[in-house]
């Protein structure tokens, strides 16, 4: 999930922003990915706006914004986005929602496709980072389903971070990283990493890679797909919207959720208070 961080000391602008400026930066971060740069995150915007412009050779923050609003500036307004969010997750990561999916969800939706003879599975990862989180639920769904191979199942993965997905697509994590991955999982799923890697780093194994699309998306522009989706993550993210932002998101995701489907957001968060057509079930799962 794409976060925001709360500061970066050792990286300082010679040319400190305006008031004026800030507002204009905080504005367009807002207008592109509804993300709300407060105050309280001037010094992080400094001390990434510093980095953007050593690496782009630029002079001052000024010349910067001029640059990323124009159309020249499209491709350098995709690395601002990325300099100013980091990604925070892991494998596993709010376990009970992987215990919920194995338990009850799959269940349920294996039972169903059953029945009316689809074998069609489909999920969406959204703000997937570097894939710990999507890879989590292949490995969960792998371990449900009793004969993987006749299932025509997918996960796609989007991240606004082209920088992250380009790491969830290696699909290459430190033995530290998969600390809170089941030993059964560890053995099934991973691998040592080949070429002469470390050690100490594990691969995903293609047929669980295989399983999942790492797109580049924006949540606030058109979603170029069509689903429905049988279930979809949306973690941590909403929290940092405000509530116009996350009531429009909900509603359009929630239209690519096929009924029945269910709706999984992070334990600090809640859709207490928004307008749309999902019912809650527990805490931090909703249902269509």
């Amino acid at each position: 999930m794409a976060t925001i961080e709360l500061g970066d000391s050792g990286s300082f602008m010679a040319h400190p922003m305006s008031e004026s400026l800030f507002r204009q930066f905080s504005e367009l971060v807002y207008e592109q990915c509804g993300i709300n740069l407060h105050e309280g995150k001037r010094t992080l915007l400094e001390a990434r706006l510093a980095k953007r412009l050593r690496a782009t050779g630029m002079d001052c923050p000024e010349e910067y914004y001029r640059y990323i609003t124009s159309a020249e500036g499209r491709a350098e307004l995709i690395h601002f986005l990325d300099s100013v969010s980091t990604n925070l997750t892991a494998f596993f990561r709010e376990v009970q929602h992987f215990e919920y999916l194995e338990r009850h969800v799959l269940p349920e939706i294996v039972e169903r496709k059953r029945a009316e003879r689809r074998f069609r599975l489909r999920a969406w990862c959204a703000a997937c980072s570097t894939g710990e989180e999507p890879y989590s639920i292949a490995m969960t769904v792998l371990s449900v389903l009793d004969r993987p191979e006749t299932w025509d199942f997918k996960i796609l993965a989007t991240d606004i971070s082209t920088k992250v997905l380009a790491i969830a697509e290696q699909g290459r994590y430190s033995r530290e990283r998969l600390a809170k991955v089941p030993e059964a999982y560890r053995r099934l799923f991973f691998r040592g990493s080949p070429g002469g890697g470390s050690a100490d780093t594990f691969e995903v194994i293609p047929e669980v890679r295989r399983i999942v699309t790492f797109r580049r998306l924006n949540l606030k522009d058109p979603y170029p797909f069509h689903g429905p989706f049988d279930f979809i993550f949306c973690r941590n993210v909403m929290i940092y919207f405000d509530k116009s932002t996350q009531e429009s998101l909900i509603n359009r995701m929630a239209a690519y959720l096929a009924p029945g489907g269910y709706f999984f957001v992070g334990h600090a968060e809640s859709l207490t208070g928004l307008k749309h057509p999902l019912i809650y079930v527990k805490p931090a799962v909703y249902r269509k």
